[in-house]
Order: structure tokens, then sequence, then C-alpha cells
């Protein structure tokens, strides 16, 4: 089973697709605990000192990685076939560490969706998964490429079998299972 994954801040959409690119699940996952900000760097450190917000991002940090490792596991469970793959949006190439740097722009913008990014790494090679980055801006047209004369049928045709929702994230993350470049 491939996984594809469309992060947003404190939640994924999920979709798992079969090597012939048919959904056999497609969900909403929570990727950080109920109460729990999901931007620590976006929203929260701007009223924080470095301090403060190295120990704020260190327990949303915490939370990102009980909640998706529990989100996760659910869904393996609940699959047919064990997962062999994860795509997500692509990490940048070389991206701060320091609180300092991630809490001014541009960096504070993109800091929270990196942390997601990364744990979501974390877990998929703890669990044995291949990952695989995509473009979000390109994906679906790779996919497309891909495809050819199947491609309306693949991306567009779950929405028919499985009814709504099947928005652009369902869709993206179907494609980043069939690029996995």
């Amino acid at each position: 089973m491939r996984l594809g994954i469309a992060d947003h801040f404190g939640w994924a959409i999920a979709v798992t697709a079969s090597d012939d690119h048919t959904v056999v699940d497609r969900r909403r996952i929570e990727i950080v605990e109920p109460g729990v900000t999901p931007a620590p760097f976006h929203y929260d450190s701007k009223k924080l000192d470095d301090d403060a917000t190295a120990a704020l991002v260190e327990a949303v940090r915490s939370s990102v990685v009980r909640a998706t490792s529990t989100s996760l596991d659910e869904l393996a469970a609940a699959l047919p076939e064990p997962i062999t793959s994860m795509a997500l949006r692509a990490l940048p190439k070389t991206f701060p560490d320091d609180i300092a740097t991630l809490r001014r722009p541009p960096y504070e913008s993109r800091a929270d969706a990196v942390m997601y990014r990364r744990v979501l790494v974390e877990l998929a090679e703890a669990s044995g998964w291949q990952v695989h980055f995509y473009d979000a801006k390109s994906v679906v047209r790779d996919a497309t490429d891909l495809l050819g004369d199947r491609a309306d049928d693949v991306l567009n045709g779950p929405r028919a079998v499985l009814g709504p929702p099947w928005t652009n994230d369902h869709r993206m993350a179907l494609a980043a299972t069939i690029v996995r470049g």
C-alpha cells in the first residue's frame, strides 16, 4: 500500500492506494493532539521570547509525535496489506533549526509545516516505509502525464466510487502515491 499525505496545521488528508492506484482508504488524520496549538511558530511565538518559544515548540512537537503515531497506527491497522511507502510535500533542502531564526520571516510561516513533515518522515522511516517527496504545485500534472488516458478515471474516479469528500487535497495525495519521485 502506498500512502499519500497532504498536511495542514494540525491535520492531514491521508489517501492510501494499491499498486494499481485504487484508493483503499481515505481519511482525515489528526497530527496534533486536541487543545494543543497547531502553529507554535506562525501564531504563538510572536508573544514569547526565544526560550519560551523553544519550550512551546518542544511541547507541540511531542504532541505531534503522539497524535501522528496514533493516527498512522490506526490507519495501518485498517488496511488489508502493509504500507510500504509514504509520499508527502517536499521539505526545503536547507532549513534552519535555531529558534531565533525560525521566529523571523520568511521562516516563521513555514516552520510549523516543516516540523510536521519531519515528524512524518521520522515515523515513516521507523515503520520501515520508503519516503517520497512531491511538489504540491506539479504532482497532479506529473501523475496525469504518467497515467495518460487513465488519468481522469484514476484521479477523479474515487469521488464517484467513494462519494464526497474528494477534494484537491485527496487528488494531490493520490497523485503523490503515483509519482513517488
